[in-house]
């Protein structure tokens, strides 16, 4: 009876064991969701692009896999139309899993899934026709969008705050998915806690570390960062709420952000950003950054936004 016991403690133990392994953000699964994405069959997720639809129902499935719920009715999807220069009404949609914790105020994260695709909508700024895999910009982002998910879905513990995970579209024509969401938002953006958006994350460089923006948006990110480590990963920080990504329209509405970015490099916006470039160990390291960033922000009831200096 004993033994029995204690094989059975054992067991129980190694369960628990895998289920805190599986909140840790994870190279493997990183890498495979990049292969995935900036695979040529997906010919580059272009807005408007057989390739793009494919991606936004990847990532909605995966979405449903982990047990978050939709928040447009019973759908994943916010679909919606927009302008570009002479190109007219084209189509593209987000997607967005809620974590309810039945809390009082929600936290967003979020990267954009779209890419160049080959580059028709662009008149000519790059190689029509050829595939613009976008393995950093942004499946990078997109794996990470899905780590996090799976590390507040899968933990043991019920954070004080909600999570709004959102998989922007259209974002290389303009930051048309996080404009068109602010404007149309399916929760009061006066409840949202702060944003966190991830674009390009997957080429770190140790010389020059990730830079994180938005460390003047709210009166609370210097004591949210005093102090705060990750083994093997640099950061630096920059004030700046505005940007070139998705997180600009959400601070712009008033929303606290923080903005996390590898840098650039030779293969930005070319055919030559595929996947096996990616360093999918330093973005695991990265993402336990994050979550540290988080966390640590939800011990602030709220947090205070700070506009932009005049």
């Amino acid at each position: 009876m004993i033994k029995r016991w204690i094989l059975l403690m054992c067991a129980a133990g190694s369960i628990l064991a895998a289920q805190a392994q599986d909140t840790i953000p994870d190279a493997a699964r990183i890498q495979g969701i990049v292969n995935y994405l900036a695979a040529d069959k997906l010919k580059g997720r272009g807005t408007a692009e057989k390739g793009g639809q494919t991606a936004s129902r990847y990532v909605a499935k995966q979405f449903k896999k982990l047990g978050l719920q939709p928040v447009n009715g019973k759908s994943f999807f916010q679909d919606f139309t927009f302008d570009r220069k002479a190109h007219k009404n084209i189509p593209s949609r987000n997607v967005i899993g809620y974590l309810d914790n039945g809390a009082a105020r929600t936290i967003i994260i979020g990267a954009h899934y779209d890419h160049l695709g080959t580059a028709a909508l662009f008149d000519g700024k790059y190689p029509v026709g050829e595939i613009h895999n976008g393995a950093d910009d942004n499946a990078s982002g997109v794996a990470g969008l899905l780590e996090l998910a799976r590390h507040y879905v899968k933990n043991q513990g019920k954070e004080p705050f909600n999570f709004l995970f959102i998989a922007f579209g259209g974002e290389e024509l303009g930051l048309q998915g996080s404009k068109y969401y602010t404007a149309h938002p399916l929760m009061p953006l006066d409840n949202m806690h702060f944003m966190l958006n991830m674009d390009m994350i997957g080429r770190y460089n140790p010389e020059r570390g990730i830079g994180i923006g938005g460390y003047g948006s709210a009166e609370e990110w210097p004591a949210v960062f005093k102090e705060v480590q990750q083994p093997g990963i640099k950061f630096f920080t920059d004030a700046a709420g505005k940007g070139a990504s998705d997180h600009h329209n959400f601070y712009v509405n008033g929303v606290p952000v923080m903005f996390f970015h590898t840098g650039g490099h030779d293969d930005y916006h070319k055919p030559t950003d595929d996947a096996p470039k990616l360093q999918a160990k330093a973005e695991a390291d990265i993402l336990q950054l994050e979550i540290q960033l988080i966390n640590r922000a939800m011990a602030y009831p709220v947090l205070h936004y700070v506009g932009e200096k005049s």
